[in-house]
């Protein structure tokens, strides 16, 4: 029976730890910084440790102690699982590049496409003695984690804390706090995990929610050398808010030709449509009514749901994740929100950072969010426009400045820079006088009551603000009044 030495168990123990350890987590960078050098070392605000480093003495490891032509079996029981661990890390990071370029291959894709590198994976794994069915779960965990690394680290920029924390937290609704026990027990269960994403509009529900929704499992496929499904179709999201009460039911459940009026064709749901290990994401959750409400607890607590005019049941497979805007702890104390299904929605809750939240922890935020749009608009890096957008923003706008509309006004605020080579705010012209709404000369003019005059103002900083949280909190009135006098607005 093969032995490891001493010094191996205690590299493979500390190897054990960064395998199944939160990529985006402190633990992770303690693992790998004692891996590289060799013993404990401390941090003292240094960079992350490089992976190659922590690869390179992994690799050596393996190559001295696991040459080829021998296998994991011909250890003790407690050096299997050692070394069986070393060879998951070791055979993940080397095939990388080749997951990587299968994301990029499949982006834009709902069907899957081929994977001939998969082959080559699974039989560095069972050429050490790993089991088939071992080695295809490991091949699914490996795309599943560079996705979910992938789609958490480019749809959430930033260093923030509150922001690095956001990203720790969205790994663990994807694999649990423990990746082991997640691939023993829970990968074919976490449909009964839903998600509760809390932010403000445009701080990033969305960007979370996708990345949440596209890191699912895929099992592998032998026989056509594929995994079984494009992650593309893993991923189905709803804006309630844009539906009609009459439309909003038929798109979540689906309805049956005849079902009312208008309905010529039968209509296949939202719920229908998700797969296996899929994500129904539900946005503002919170402006629907009573009545769907109950519909919805049903979906979460029975797993079933009935098309409109129907009366046979259908099975919910997927998982919900939803958000809102609005504070749901109000809404609920206001009976508005149902408890049941609030309790139902969380397994847990996670907050989005706002940007000005975020600024606040980080100045340097700033400019590495405009860095990363000018990238996504321009195709690459460039210093050049980062510096000139950023130079803009601090001369034309106040240092103070909140950014109602988070991360999506800044993306905007950045187009404007390119477009105008200003920071102001948006108006249909540059001349010095502005146009006077309305409302404003109604007013002047001493012909507009106090109502009409609080609904347009309401209706008017929620235009600006984005949310009635934020009109709220401007006019020192309470949500519930505040959305009153919007819809007030609106029909006017």
């Amino acid at each position: 029976m093969a032995t490891l030495r001493v010094d191996d168990r205690s590299l493979l123990d500390w190897v054990n730890r960064a395998t199944f350890s939160n990529p985006f987590s402190e633990e992770r960078e303690r693992a790998d910084r004692v891996i590289a050098a060799g013993h404990e070392v401390q941090q003292d605000g240094a960079a992350m440790t490089p992976i190659r480093d922590v690869e390179e003495r992994v690799s050596a490891c393996l190559a001295r102690v696991l040459p080829a032509g021998r296998v994991l079996s011909e250890f003790a029981q407690a050096d299997q699982e050692r070394l069986e661990h070393a060879l998951l890390f070791h055979v993940f990071h080397a095939s990388v590049p080749e997951l990587d370029a299968l994301i990029t291959r499949q982006t834009g894709n709902p069907k899957p496409i081929g994977f001939p590198a998969g082959a080559e994976i699974l039989g560095a794994l069972t050429s050490r003695g790993v089991s088939p069915e071992r080695a295809r779960r490991a091949l699914a965990l490996f795309y599943q984690m560079r996705r979910a690394f992938v789609f958490i680290s480019s749809g959430l920029v930033g260093a923030a804390p509150s922001l690095r924390q956001l990203r720790e937290s969205l790994w663990a609704h994807v694999f649990t706090h423990d990746v082991r026990r997640y691939e023993r027990f829970l990968w074919n269960r976490m449909e009964d995990f839903s998600t509760l994403l809390e932010g403000e509009t445009g701080s990033g529900k969305g960007a979370a929610a996708a990345a949440l929704g596209r890191s699912g499992f895929i099992a592998w496929d032998d026989a056509r050398g594929r995994f079984e499904a494009s992650y593309e179709a893993l991923f189905i999201a709803v804006n309630l808010s844009e539906l009609s009460p009459a439309l909003v039911e038929s798109e979540l459940f689906g309805h049956r030709k005849g079902a009312f009026t208008g309905a010529v064709d039968s209509h296949e749901g939202l719920f229908a449509r998700c797969p296996p290990h899929g994500v129904v994401f539900l946005d503002e959750l919170a402006e629907v009514s009573p009545a769907l409400q109950v519909k919805l607890l049903r979906v979460l607590q029975e797993r079933s749901f009935t098309p409109v005019g129907d009366r046979t049941p259908q099975r919910f497979v997927g998982r919900v994740v939803a958000a809102t805007n609005a504070e749901i702890d109000a809404l609920r104390a206001e009976g508005r929100f149902r408890d049941d299904l609030f309790y139902r929605l969380c397994s847990d809750r996670v907050r989005v950072p706002s940007l000005r939240a975020r600024l606040a922890e980080d100045p340097d935020e700033l400019s590495r969010l405009v860095d990363t749009v000018i990238t996504k608009i321009v195709g690459a890096a460039t210093p050049a426009l980062t510096s000139e957008v950023s130079t803009a923003i601090a001369r034309d706008l106040p240092s103070d400045y909140r950014w109602p509309g988070n991360v999506r006004e800044l993306e905007q605020c950045v187009r404007r820079v390119l477009l105008t080579g200003a920071a102001g705010p948006l108006s249909p012209t540059r001349a010095d006088v502005p146009n006077v709404p309305e409302w404003l000369t109604a007013a002047a003019a001493g012909s507009l009551d106090a109502r009409g005059l609080l609904a347009a103002y309401c209706g008017m900083l929620r235009a600006r603000l984005g949310s009635f949280e934020e009109v709220a909190r401007v006019t020192g009135l309470d949500r519930r009044t505040v959305k009153k006098y919007v819809d007030a607005a609106t029909r006017e």
